[in-house]
C-alpha cells in the first residue's frame, strides 16, 4: 500500500538551524522536497525564520531565544493551516540530523538514543565547533515530539573504512590510545551521495568502480573510492587537513605552527585562528575566501591571487595522482560542491596535464553552465570526468529512510 515518506532533515549550527522535509516515495521517480529553510540569529537579536514551500518564500521575524524555540518555529510552518504542507506532525516518517563527529563509534547512520547521544556528546573534543549544535538539535526534537524516530548521519562514517595504515598518523601510539588521534575524514555525507550518483549517471554498479570524488568550496576535501568505500581522504584529524581552502591553510610543515607562535608570541587560540580563518586563498591572495572575487582579481592583474588559484590547483592534481596510485587505477573523476560545480577554470587546470592518466576533458561542455548532472569528458577519455551537484540534505533522508524503514521499502524506493 502507497504511504508517505516524509522525511525532516535538520542541521543545527551554533545560532542557526537549516532544515529540509523531503517526501520520498515508492511511486515518484524523484524525491520532493516540500519545505525548506533556515533559521538565523537563534538567541541573538533580529532572528528569523526564512522559508520556501507551496512555492512561496516567507519570513517569520521574532525573538527565538534557543534552539527548542527554532524547531517549534518550524514545526509550527510545516502544519500552519494557512499554508503548511503537512496536516500534522504525524506525516512525518522520521527526522535525520547530520552529525559532524561519530570518532570511532560510528560506521553508519545509527537510530538516536541515549547511548549514541552519549557518544555524540564524547566527541565534542573532537568537533567543539559543531557536536555540541548537532546534539542541540537532536534534543531540541526530543522535547517538541517524541514519538518519531530520529537517525543521526555522520559526516565521518563513511570514511571508517579507511585502513589503519592510511588512517593512523606517525606519531608515538600512545596517542591514538588516550586521544585517538587519528585521520577521521569530513564530507563524507557529500563524498557517498555524488560517488553513488556517478555510478547511476553511467549506468554502472559501483561496487566494481573506481572513483575520486573532490568537494570543491570554502571547505574542500578529496576522497578516493574503491567499490563504493572510502580508501582515502585529504582531511584528516580535523577538517584543517588537506587542501588548501578559502580560510583555512590545508597540509603545512607543522613546525611552522611552532616557529609562528615563538616569532609572533601567539597563544593556541591565536595560531588557530590564523590556520583555520585567515589562510588558504584569503591568505595568499589578501583579497576574499570567495573564488568569485579571487577571480575577479586575476582579470584585473592581481598576481597573489593568480597565485593562490594555482596553489589550490595544483594541491589538488597532486591529491587526484596519489589517489589514482592508491587505488590502482581510475574509472571516474567527480567535481561536486560550489567551487567543483561551477567553476569551469578551476575544473579545466585541475586535470591539465593529466592526459598520460586518460583523463582530458571537453573544453566547451566544460565552460557550458549548468545545474544539472554532466560528463564533460573528451570522447576519446578513458575515465569518465563528470560534474555531479551534491545535495547532501537528500542523502541524510535517504540515510534515515534507510535505517528506520523494512528492507522491502528499501528496495523499492527510487533516488
Amino acid at each position: 500500500m502507497y504511504k508517505l515518506n516524509n522525511i525532516l532533515v535538520i542541521n543545527c549550527g551554533s545560532s542557526s538551524l537549516k532544515y529540509q522535509l523531503i517526501h520520498l516515495s515508492t511511486k515518484a521517480m524523484f524525491p520532493q522536497v516540500l519545505s525548506k529553510g533556515l533559521v538565523e540569529r537563534i538567541g541573538i537579536d533580529g532572528s528569523q525564520l526564512n522559508f520556501f514551500q507551496n512555492e512561496m518564500t516567507r519570513v517569520v521575524k521574532q525573538d527565538i531565544v534557543n534552539h527548542q524555540d527554532a524547531i517549534e518555529l518550524v514545526f509550527d510552518n510545516l502544519v500552519n493551516r494557512e499554508f503548511g504542507v503537512i496536516k500534522d506532525l504525524s506525516k512525518i516518517y522520521s527526522i535525520g540530523h547530520r552529525v559532524v563527529h561519530g570518532g570511532e563509534y560510528f560506521q553508519d547512520s545509527v537510530v538516536i538514543n541515549d547511548d549514541v547521544k552519549g557518544r555524540i556528546r564524547q566527541c565534542f573534543d573532537l568537533a567543539p565547533l559543531h557536536n555540541p549544535p548537532n546534539l542541540i538539535g537532536i534534543e531540541a526534537c526530543e522535547k517538541v515530539i517524541k514519538k518519531i524516530p530520529q537517525v543521526a548521519v555522520f559526516d565521518t562514517a563513511f570514511h571508517q573504512t579507511i585502513s589503519p595504515e592510511l588512517f593512523m598518523y606517525p606519531l608515538p601510539y600512545e596517542y591514538y590510545d588516550k586521544y585517538k588521534i587519528r585521520k577521521y575524514g569530513f564530507h563524507g555525507t557529500s563524498h557517498k551521495y555524488v560517488a553513488n550518483r556517478a555510478a547511476e549517471f553511467l549506468g554502472k554498479s559501483i561496487e566494481k568502480l573506481k572513483i575520486i570524488t573532490c568537494h570543491l568550496g570554502n571547505g574542500s576535501s578529496i576522497t578516493a573510492i574503491n567499490g563504493g568505500k572510502s580508501v582515502d581522504t585529504s582531511m584528516g584529524f580535523t577538517p584543517l587537513a588537506g587542501l588548501p581552502m578559502g580560510t583555512r591553510c590545508g597540509d603545512i610543515d607543522p613546525a611552522i605552527v611552532t616557529f609562528l607562535i615563538e616569532k609572533e608570541k601567539l597563544n593556541v587560540d591565536e595560531i588557530n585562528s590564523i590556520m583555520n580563518k585567515k589562510s588558504g586563498v584569503l591568505g595568499i591572495s589578501g583579497v576574499s575566501s570567495d573564488f568569485r572575487d579571487i577571480n575577479n582579481a586575476i582579470n584585473s592583474g592581481n598576481n597573489q591571487a593568480k597565485l593562490a588559484i594555482d596553489i589550490f590547483v595544483k594541491s589538488i592534481k597532486k591529491y587526484i595522482g596519489s589517489y589514482i596510485a592508491i587505488l590502482g587505477g581510475l574509472d571516474i573523476l567527480v567535481f561536486t560542491g560550489g567551487i567543483g560545480e561551477n567553476d569551469s577554470y578551476v575544473r579545466m587546470e585541475c586535470v591539465n596535464g593529466l592526459k598520460l592518466f586518460g583523463i582530458s576533458i571537453d573544453e566547451q561542455i566544460n565552460k557550458t553552465k549548468s545545474k544539472e548532472e554532466r560528463n564533460i569528458s573528451t570522447e576519446n577519455a578513458q575515465i569518465s570526468t563528470l560534474v555531479i551537484p551534491t545535495n547532501e540534505e537528500l542523502m541524510i533522508a535517504q540515510e534515515a529512510f534507510r535505517i528506520c524503514n523494512c528492507e522491502d521499502d528499501k528496495k523499492s524506493l527510487k533516488i
